[in-house]
């Protein structure tokens, strides 16, 4: 009646996988010979690592990654050109902590895409907010806000992430409201948090693609650029 009582009570405290752990050591001899510092430490770590990857399973789903992309399957052939040794030294994710930014630029096909997903990826498990987003579709979510009255709302959640990966950047050219819609979100977040830029455009070539000269919206980044595919 004790131990149902107790898993009862951990169930109470939303603890299910302590609970779960203390039903396989009450049914199970071989943990009899544990003290009761290991058995209630092993209790401890099955609860925080269910926790965790609760955790880490709500990061990913916020961030809405396009691929199931990871770092340890990049692939580094030849023709890519991609320094192994950068992209490991950003795995480590210290740029997103000193809020830094990363600019990803190369020509279509040649795996913009996976590379923003997977450094996305590695900073929701570094404990990181990600989200990562094709700058359309941003322009679009954007211009939704400001109709229903939910802009500044978006516009704070965007502030608030560790890592925003924006795709597509300056596919076409912008409009002026789309100008300004960026410059808010790029100013929310310089200095306070780290923006992924992926890009086919060359940066020369942002000024025109922007249409306001005024309008100074390329972060401080540190470039990681791919083999242009030909």
């Amino acid at each position: 009646m004790l131990n149902q009582a107790t898993l009862e009570k951990m169930q109470s405290m939303k603890m299910p996988a302590m609970a779960e752990a203390f039903q396989r050591q009450f049914e199970s001899p071989q943990y009899g010979e544990l003290s009761f510092e290991e058995r209630f430490g092993l209790l401890i770590d099955t609860e925080w690592t269910a926790r965790e990857q609760r955790k880490l399973s709500r990061r990913l789903k916020g961030a809405k990654l396009r691929y199931p992309a990871c770092i340890e399957d990049i692939d580094y052939h030849p023709s890519r050109r991609l320094d192994r040794q950068v992209i490991l030294s950003l795995a480590t994710c210290a740029w997103i902590t000193s809020h830094q930014n990363l600019l990803i630029t190369g020509s279509t096909g040649t795996g913009k895409t996976y590379l923003a997903c997977s450094f996305a990826e590695r900073a929701c498990r570094s404990g990181f907010a990600a989200h990562y987003v094709r700058a359309p579709r941003l322009l679009q979510d954007l211009t939704i806000a400001r109709a229903d009255g939910s802009y500044g709302r978006l516009l704070t959640k965007l502030a608030k992430l560790d890592l925003l990966a924006i795709d597509d950047w300056l596919i076409t050219g912008l409009k002026e409201q789309e100008r300004r819609d960026l410059l808010e979100v790029i100013e929310d977040r310089t200095e306070r948090a780290s923006t992924l830029i992926a890009t086919q455009l060359p940066v020369k070539d942002w000024h025109a693609a922007i249409g306001e000269p005024t309008h100074k919206m390329q972060p401080c980044a540190r470039r990681c650029g791919i083999a242009q595919k030909r």
